[in-house]
């Protein structure tokens, strides 16, 4: 059938077109070069597919600058605000006198590339597990006076969703203002009747990037993965938890969720409210930012210096990237990193190498198994290179280890949102408390130390004579790491 052969040349045709108008647009947005062959290769070796893993995975928002700020007047007295602390810095004003000034510069880096104010008066509780972390977040909305924030990546129904759901319409019969930003992709499957029952209750709900068809070339790579909660200014909860049953039950056939999560009392809780409003902004076009109701000024008793940084899109730098690489350079004695998912690039990479190497105690915590198959084998695939340079290396067992927890030297800590991966480098919304505490970085050390007694060391000697096809496994996943 002649026509038949003419529409599949054509189709074929109009196909390489497009593909080599993408392959010209990657290369000229001079990516790292590494990125931009995975790219090229995955376009041209995998046809109709690749090209649309390109659109769901490779569109350089950051760059384009899809995500603007400006409505907000480019919050100049968050910028007036960083420049003094910055001035203050200098005059080691932040610093207690136990404190290294080796944390200047990681100080100062925060304040110059996300405006990460320092606060000084805060208290901070380590939460382990949702053993924890749910009760102390339910009791804290039901105290609610004013008003409820919350800001989620993953809403799934459940027993945890149905608690939340009580809680909240109980909240909003009392006269309790409660906003809800809830990410569209990782809450898929959130029913429109739960959604119904919360809205008709007057809660403001709304998704992060909402995906329809036709939009889903540009919404769908950059999710919302932040998990902060926000009552009456007050009292803030932020971590690695999401609202969903197996973060308290765990997983089959996995075991336990391994997880940490923090609660904040102080001035800390005010940079969470900020982030919390400029996301609304981002959802609603509401601006609440100059409302002293939603900013009250909270001091505590407590005197833990917190910076709450953040990174996405929006921003003109990789935050939280440069954060976990100058915690790794400045580490002189050790660096805990315990971290679900795995696949640092090629920058981090070498700085923990160099680390290990130069005679710190570099030790990493990945889970023994995992809930994605793609990210388990990309995350084995960089432990032969990191063992040969003296990082150790040890593989949860208990279950799912999904704690996103940096300690160095027992001076500072970072606990957050963000994985060790590109993803989170690059692509996500995310947020994470530099906490400068010899206390609390004690205590989460102390936790790292307990979690490595339930896991297994890897040594080079076993890993070198692992099963040949897991090794194939791994080389395969390894290819997709700059474009996961």
């Amino acid at each position: 059938m002649p026509w038949l052969k003419i529409t599949i040349s054509v189709f074929v045709a109009l196909y390489f077109l497009t593909v080599a108008s993408v392959v010209f647009n990657v290369i000229l947005e001079n990516r790292n070069p590494v990125r931009t062959l995975a790219w090229i290769i995955v376009l041209v070796t995998i046809p109709l597919i690749g090209f649309v893993f390109y659109l769901y995975f490779g569109v350089n928002y950051r760059k384009n600058k899809m995500f603007s700020m400006k409505g907000l007047g480019d919050m100049k007295w968050l910028q007036y605000m960083s420049e003094d602390q910055k001035q203050l810095l200098q005059k080691s004003e932040f610093l207690k006198r136990r404190e290294s000034v080796e944390v200047k510069k990681l100080m100062t880096l925060l304040l110059n590339n996300s405006k990460a104010l320092l606060t000084r008066y805060n208290q901070v509780e380590i939460l382990n597990n949702g053993e924890e972390t749910f009760p102390a977040l339910f009791k804290a909305l039901l105290q609610a006076r004013k008003f409820i924030h919350l800001e989620y990546y993953i809403i799934a129904e459940g027993s945890l969703a149905t608690r939340l759901k009580e809680i909240l319409l109980q909240k909003a019969a009392e006269g309790v203002e409660v906003r809800v930003i809830y990410d569209d992709v990782g809450s898929w499957s959130l029913s429109k009747s739960y959604l119904r029952e919360l809205r008709e209750a007057g809660i403001q709900i709304f998704p992060f990037l909402p995906v329809r068809f036709h939009h889903f070339a540009n919404k769908a790579n950059y999710r919302n993965h932040r998990k902060i909660a926000v009552i009456d200014g007050e009292v803030g909860f932020v971590g690695g938890l999401n609202i969903a049953d197996r973060y308290m039950d765990g997983v089959a056939e996995i075991g336990v969720w391994r997880d940490t999560h923090l609660r904040v009392v102080g001035e800390v809780v005010t940079s969470l409210q900020v982030i919390f409003l400029i996301d609304w902004y981002f959802v609603r076009r509401e601006l609440l930012l100059d409302k002293d109701e939603y900013l009250p000024y909270v001091r505590t008793e407590g005197n833990v210096v917190v910076q709450a940084v953040t990174s996405g899109p929006d921003s003109d730098w990789a935050s939280i990237q440069q954060a976990y690489f100058t915690l790794i350079n400045m580490a002189k004695k050790y660096v805990f990193i315990s971290t679900p998912y795995f696949m640092p690039g090629e920058t981090t990479l070498n700085c923990l190498k160099t680390a290990a190497m130069s005679g710190v105690d570099v030790r990493i915590l990945l889970p023994h198994k995992s809930d994605s198959w793609l990210t388990h084998w990309c995350t084995r695939s960089f432990a032969e290179e990191l063992l040969e340079a003296g990082v150790r290396i040890y593989w949860y067992q208990k279950g799912i280890n999904h704690s996103k927890v940096i300690v160095v030297d027992g001076i500072v800590a970072s606990v957050g949102t963000a994985n060790m991966d590109l993803r989170s480098f690059e692509q996500n919304f995310e947020v994470s408390l530099i906490i400068y505490d010899r206390e609390v970085v004690k205590r989460l050390a102390a936790d790292f130390i307990e979690d490595l007694k339930v896991s297994s060391e890897g040594t080079i000697q076993r890993w070198k004579f692992r099963p040949k096809r897991n090794k194939v496994r791994e080389s395969i996943a390894r290819l997709f790491a700059p474009v996961l």
